[in-house]
């Protein structure tokens, strides 16, 4: 569950999962070139984010008007940009913080985008972030033609088809879900209904915070955030899946994800987030 942590080891892109570190600022003018990787051809890279140490993707909620300040989704453990983790049971709610992005139109050009505040962000249940952008909707569109996923509203089917599609490395993975779990431990942390892919979905560090996008649709019914690197039991870039009557199992290799359908249950009318709603399934 580590991405860039400055006194940590750089782990090379080929030896790592989706939690393990970023090897690199992606941001930095030296990454900023337009070499694209045979891995992101026939991907729509069209509202994918990249982040300075995680990707991201815009996000829009089903119904919300164009004149609302757009929003961006990644992982909760992407919130610090260089080290550091959310504890168990934390959750950042409406803070203030000004964070440079980059986002991708369709013929993958990146537009720099600026987020003002963290709407909600945890490493509990779940593992997500949204941040709210300086710009509205129909800014962005106007300026760059850049359109956002929508997010789905349903939870997601096992052996449907998915793509990851990562602004981080410039590249994506086809794959299908393989299934779901009920609670994915992590060291400390521990995720509840995680959506776990097909191999075809090796993911990388770096890739954490990718929207997982239903195959043909401009839908992100999730969120990519982890993988069981080396076969350990429930342990850091190593987490065990824990079923409803406490059995654990490893599946070594295993990619994951998490569904975020529910953000939806703590919508107000006019989407702001509202923790205190009956049935709200979000920690709080």
């Amino acid at each position: 569950m580590k991405f860039i942590l400055l006194l940590s080891l750089i782990f090379s892109a080929s030896s790592a999962f989706a939690f393990p570190e970023a090897p690199f600022d992606a941001l930095a003018k030296a990454h900023l070139k337009n070499n694209f990787p045979l891995d992101s051809m026939g991907y729509d890279f069209e509202g994918i984010v990249k982040l300075s140490n995680c990707s991201g993707s815009l996000i829009a909620f089903s119904g919300m008007p164009v004149t609302a300040k757009a929003v961006v989704m990644t992982n909760g453990h992407c919130y610090e940009r260089w080290g550091g983790f959310l504890k168990p049971g934390e959750v950042i709610l409406d803070k203030k913080v000004t964070r440079r992005m980059g986002l991708y139109d369709k013929k993958m050009k990146l537009h720099n985008i600026k987020s003002t505040k963290v709407i909600y962000a945890t490493m509990t249940n779940t593992d997500l972030a949204l941040y709210e952008l300086d710009q509205s909707y129909a800014e962005i569109l106007e300026t760059t033609g850049i359109r956002p996923l929508l997010l789905d509203t349903v939870h997601p089917l096992a052996n449907q088809s998915i793509e990851i599609i990562s602004g981080y490395w410039d590249r994506g993975w086809s794959c299908d879900i393989d299934g779901f779990v009920f609670a994915l431990k992590e060291s400390n942390w521990t995720f509840t209904n995680s959506i776990r892919y097909t191999r075809t979905c090796d993911t990388i560090g770096g890739s954490s915070g990718s929207p997982i996008i239903a195959k043909g649709e401009r839908k992100a019914i999730g969120v990519n955030n982890t993988a069981n690197e080396s076969g350990k039991r429930c342990a850091m870039n190593n987490p065990c899946e824990v079923s409803e009557d406490g059995e654990i199992s490893v599946n070594s290799g295993a990619t994951y994800g998490q569904q975020t359908y529910n953000v939806y249950t703590c919508l107000t009318p006019s989407f702001e987030l509202d923790l205190s709603i009956p049935g709200c399934e979000l920690p709080r």
